[in-house]
């Protein structure tokens, strides 16, 4: 397929399973879909949308009365390598939502689908995955990885992979470095004790906190406050 198709759709009962050569754009109208992948398996309903890649085998089917909005998108205009994305519908894609169901009643290709999905693929390169959302809002918490896998519908044993081809580094990692930010800006910015910063970590108490700090910066963090304050 080498253009955009924006049109209504309904599925059946019965299990279907294919892939195609473009990307997939589905917005539940009415009624729920039931999909599986190698990897995800994931029951869309009209609070999300959901993107599926090219190649990308999936099985599906709808047990109620359904009506989907679907953009069918050519390559050309896709993302670079973006992995399939579990969307929740917020303001603007609700308003995306709704521009496209005005394109569908036109029922063809106009200049105005062509520049609305251009911006779409431009969502998809830059949306934050919900599991990445849920680090930045908890990292201070312990998180497993069931928790995170099942926040994108992945089987755990794939989720870190999937997340280090995403992000550049382990889950685990990932989070050390978001609390290892915020242990030092609150070593420069504030005059709290090691035990109110630990606390405000997450950590057990002040020396499980400095053997963390010294293991990862080299220095203990009393150290590193009196070098870098003057």
């Amino acid at each position: 397929m080498n253009q955009i198709v924006c049109e209504k759709r309904s599925y059946s009962r019965e299990f279907h399973s294919h892939q195609h050569d473009y990307g997939q754009i589905l917005f539940p109208l009415q009624g729920t879909l039931e999909m599986k992948t190698d990897w995800q398996e994931i029951r869309l309903s009209t609070e999300y949308c959901f993107y599926l890649p090219p190649s990308f085998q999936h099985v599906f089917r709808s047990v109620d009365r359904n009506e989907f909005l679907i953009l069918d998108i050519a390559n050309h205009y896709l993302p670079e390598k973006a992995a399939s994305v579990y969307i929740q519908l917020d303001q603007k894609w609700t308003s995306i939502r709704y521009l496209l169901l005005e394109e569908a009643r036109n029922h063809q290709v106009s200049s105005s689908l062509t520049d609305l999905t251009r911006y779409v693929s431009h969502q998809l390169q830059k949306s934050i995955s919900p599991s990445i959302d849920y680090i930045h809002k908890h990292y201070k918490q312990p998180i497993s990885i069931e928790k995170l896998a099942s926040i994108e519908h992945y089987h755990p044993v794939y989720y870190s992979t999937w997340f280090k081809e995403k992000m550049g580094k382990s889950p685990k990692v990932y989070i050390s470095d978001l609390r290892l930010k915020e242990a030092k800006n609150l070593l420069l910015a504030t005059t709290w004790s090691m035990s109110n910063i630990s606390e405000e970590l997450g950590f057990e108490n002040a020396s499980s906190f400095t053997r963390w700090f010294v293991k990862c910066e080299g220095i203990p963090p009393q150290t590193y406050r009196d070098l870098n304050i003057r």
